[in-house]
């Protein structure tokens, strides 16, 4: 992982509602996974923005469950991304996909631009993706690693 990473994620780890481990809880992991799949079911009949947004939300909701199994809480959407450099399993082109997905979202939310989402095969790759990860990760090795950058150290 590459310094900037680690700083980011340091950075995120001092905010207030920034990362946190916490307990980690099955119960509300599967809530958001179920949340996930309930935004993808209603994604196909809407259009324009609201297909952006809803993907987001999908896809965020995804990767929110696995934090969740994994016992780790972050209020900040950019920090929860910048985890995924964390967890094995996701690739440099996975964090590129939601952070250009949350930019999009942003965009048609915010500043009313008009933009569509192309191929909703990609939001549900990466929703599978997310529970084939939820259902693989290590999760006192993810929680190591967060600790380590806690605490200072970028080894």
């Amino acid at each position: 992982m590459r310094m900037e990473q680690i700083n980011k994620i340091g950075w995120c780890c001092k905010q207030n509602k920034g990362i946190k481990l916490i307990e980690p809880n099955d119960n509300i992991s599967n809530e958001y996974m179920k949340e996930a799949n309930q935004t993808l079911g209603g994604l196909e009949p809407v259009s324009g923005k609201w297909k952006i947004i809803m993907a987001y939300y999908s896809c965020y909701n995804a990767l929110y469950s696995i934090l969740m199994k994994s016992g780790i809480s972050s209020e900040i959407h950019d920090c929860s991304i910048a985890l995924m450099n964390l967890i094995n399993g996701f690739s440099q082109d996975d964090v590129s996909f939601m952070q250009e997905l949350k930019g999009n979202r942003i965009e048609v939310q915010y500043y009313l631009k008009d933009k569509s989402l192309e191929d909703i095969s990609l939001v549900k790759g990466f929703i599978l993706k997310c529970k084939q990860i939820s259902h693989e990760i290590q999760i006192e090795e993810l929680r190591g690693k967060i600790s380590k950058i806690i605490k200072g150290d970028k080894n």
